[in-house]
């Protein structure tokens, strides 16, 4: 058996691990139905066959090479776990990886919905490791969405870009970059298929989240998907 077989087998040992405890816990998922629906989220996102303006979600996303940005009030986390948990309600598994300057709080995620028991975390020494870890998993075939916490020195080669983009596209997945920077700056690269800058403000009932299209290759930029959401204490 290869090294790559024996990953697959290991990806897919763990998910069914977690399905079946998530399965077990009938309390869980009450709780999660509880703060957002999946017909909730298509409805607030703009999901469904008949879709024909943009919105930064999954069934939008999936296939494509992903860079989400800000700087100052920024709401990248708040906007990339609104995926996870639309992802998880869809029963896409997913993985989140970070560098060691970043993280989230667990118990921000768990008080959102999201299953924390179904959620693949890896912790990468750097970058290129972060970026190789995303090819293993999207060659396992086996996830819908992949986010990568890769913070405000963010850079991906354009092999690895090539590599990612590729594999997103064969399995379907939405690969999301997260990364630290201005509007005018510069993007990760070109073969970026969306570029986004996510943002907050107060506003009555919580905080405003709104994602700008930078740059979209499939309906041009500009365009914008907002939302207004209750904002854990931890989430930046």
């Amino acid at each position: 058996m290869s090294d790559q077989e024996r990953d697959r087998d290991d990806v897919r040992a763990f998910l069914a691990a977690a399905r079946d405890r998530q399965g077990a816990s009938p309390g869980r998922v009450a709780a999660a139905a509880a703060v957002v629906s999946l017909d909730e989220l298509r409805v607030r996102r703009g999901g469904g066959e008949e879709v024909s303006v943009p919105s930064f979600c999954r069934e939008q996303l999936a296939g494509r090479l992903i860079e989400l940005s800000g700087v100052g009030a920024v709401a990248t986390l708040t906007a990339a776990f609104g995926l996870v948990l639309e992802a998880q309600e869809q029963g896409e598994p997913v993985a989140w990886i970070s560098l060691p300057p970043s993280t989230f709080y667990p118990p921000d995620l768990a008080d959102s919905g999201v299953d924390l028991d179904a959620l693949v975390v890896v912790r990468a020494p750097e970058s290129v490791a972060a970026v190789r870890a995303t090819e293993q998993l999207l060659r396992s075939g086996a996830f819908g969405l992949i986010v990568i916490d890769l913070g405000a020195d963010a850079e991906i080669s354009m092999a690895h870009q090539g590599r990612l983009a590729t594999l997103a596209q064969q399995h379907d997945a939405a690969v999301v970059c997260i990364t630290e920077k201005a509007t005018d700056a510069a993007s990760i690269g070109s073969l970026i298929s969306l570029r986004a800058e996510a943002l907050r403000q107060r506003s009555d009932g919580g905080f405003l989240c709104t994602v700008r299209a930078v740059k979209d290759k499939r309906r041009g930029p500009g365009w914008t998907h907002q939302e207004v959401l209750r904002a854990p204490a931890g989430l930046r």
